[in-house]
């Protein structure tokens, strides 16, 4: 999930020049979506410096990666689903430290053996949140919860709304959600018929383009968008962090559903540092690391014996109970011709 954009470059550096620096452990990380405050607790613990250098989509993520990255970081934050198409192309390794297997002893039951990673081997949970829609409240005094405010334009026919950017199957799954098929929808019979409706809604005179997640919160704040789709925490952050100027929005997950989306940590496969990348993972594996975590970036923990430790408001949204989960779904994992089949229906949706 991604925050401001405060980019630390890291420059063209050479593999090698990466793995002589043996004081530092590279992150490859979602915007403003790590403590400072732990950062430093781990470089005070382990004597070494953190880099961190960040991308906005999880699109972005994987082709850094396949283009050489898997040999400059030691620790990325991918979204589930694609933990698996990075261990398809080989570019994450096997996590064999036992304190990282221990610390999943901590972890919700719903978050064990997940379907990304269901030996546990490659990943590790971090934090979840869910995706949706964000509003203005002084231009909507209400909207029904529903996808139907982008889609439908009887519901908006005038104010400007946005779209997400990134992945494909995000945002045909919204628009597969909207006519019946969810979120999850997999198969090219509603992946078709949802790229038809993107493609009517690129047409309409309010669509004002697409956005990432932070984008998307600011440009409905600044009144350039009354509706877009973000991730729950960017809005919570902001709305905590100011007031003033985020008040007014209101977010929703559709009731048709929406996306449970839980962040993870992997490493590269030629990651410069593997075992100072194990003990940053297990680092944040602790209880209270993952309390802390949670609280600053305002995304929800998946660790149980966290949760006493998050605050009050977080802590009950955390809680992944049959109300809470009922119309939340992980997006489905898809690959080879299929995943071929979605990739060409996105470009075609974007170059009308």
């Amino acid at each position: 999930m991604q925050r401001w954009m405060a980019v630390a470059a890291l420059g063209m550096v050479s593999t090698g020049v990466w793995a002589q620096d043996d004081d530092k452990l590279f992150l490859f990380n979602w915007t403003e979506y790590m403590d400072p405050a732990l950062v430093e607790a781990f470089e005070q613990e382990f004597g070494v410096e953190v880099v961190q250098n960040y991308f906005t989509s999880n699109a972005e993520m994987f082709s850094k990666l396949a283009a050489g990255g898997d040999a400059q970081y030691d620790v990325v934050v991918p979204t589930d689903y694609y933990v698996t198409r990075l261990i398809d192309a080989g570019l994450v390794r096997e996590l064999d430290d036992p304190r990282i297997q221990q610390g999943r002893e901590d972890l919700m039951e719903a978050f064990r053996q997940p379907p990304h990673d269901p030996e546990e081997r490659y990943s590790v949970p971090y934090l979840w949140g869910v995706t949706g829609i964000v509003y203005d409240t002084s231009t909507f005094a209400e909207l029904p919860h529903s996808w139907s405010v982008l889609f439908d334009p009887e519901i908006n026919p005038d104010q400007p709304f946005a779209l997400l950017g990134g992945d494909p199957q995000v945002s045909l799954g919204m628009a597969c959600a909207y006519q019946g098929a969810g979120f999850d929808c997999v198969g090219q019979e509603a992946w078709i018929n949802a790229a038809k409706l993107v493609s009517q809604t690129l047409e309409r005179g309010n669509f004002t383009g697409f956005v990432d997640s932070t984008a998307a919160v600011e440009q409905v704040a600044r009144g350039v968008s009354a509706v877009a789709v973000t991730y729950s925490g960017d809005v919570d952050y902001r709305k905590a962090d100011s007031p003033e100027i985020y008040g007014d929005l209101a977010f929703f997950a559709p009731e048709e559903g929406a996306q449970l989306g839980m962040d993870t940590f992997v490493v590269p496969a030629r990651a410069p540092h593997p075992q100072l990348a194990q003990d940053f993972i297990s680092f944040m594996m602790r209880p209270e690391n993952a309390a802390k975590a949670a609280n600053y970036a305002y995304y929800r923990t998946p660790n149980e014996a966290a949760l006493p430790m998050v605050d009050e408001a977080l802590r009950e949204a955390s809680r992944l109970d049959p109300e809470t989960s009922g119309h939340l779904v992980t997006t489905p994992l898809i690959e080879g011709e299929s995943l071929t089949m979605l990739q060409q229906l996105w470009t075609e949706v974007r170059s009308r």
